[in-house]
Parts: structure tokens; C-alpha cells; sequence
């Protein structure tokens, strides 16, 4: 199911905040564009640090589209 709604995130150029655990158990939450998928990965430009990182599908605990509204500032 993630990586379903992370699919429609690609296809429709859509960012979304997800809730992240590191391999390390860290759980961080990141504000993405979704740029490819593969297999069991995903490259995504990541808002918090401001570079394009790669995140491991089964690590994603949720996944949520941001909402624009309008003369709203996305950080």
C-alpha cells in the first residue's frame, strides 16, 4: 500500500511527507518530491537536507500527500 501511494506521488509530481526509521532505529520525518522507484527503494529530494537521498521502501512508516493551499509557503 506505501508503495502505491508513493507511486501516484511520482506520477502526479505530488510531495509528501513521510515518517522515516533509519537502520539505526532513528524515526525522522522528511518532506519529499519522489523522483524514481525501484524494487524495494526510492530516490526522493528531500526537503530537510536539501539533497537527493535514497530510502528503502519497508523502512517508510507512513506516507501522507502535502495539501497546497493557496498563498501557502511549502517549506
Amino acid at each position: 500500500m506505501l508503495k502505491e501511494k508513493l507511486q501516484k506521488a511520482l506520477e502526479r509530481q505530488q510531495l509528501v511527507t513521510i515518517i522515516y526509521m533509519s537502520k539505526l532505529g532513528g524515526i525522522t520525518k522528511r518532506r519529499l518530491k519522489i523522483l524514481e522507484i525501484r524494487d524495494d527503494k526510492f530516490r526522493a529530494y528531500c526537503y530537510k537536507k536539501h539533497a537527493q537521498r535514497t530510502f528503502f521502501i519497508d523502512q517508510v512508516l507512513a506516507v501522507e500527500p502535502v495539501i497546497k493551499k493557496e498563498n501557502e509557503m511549502i517549506e
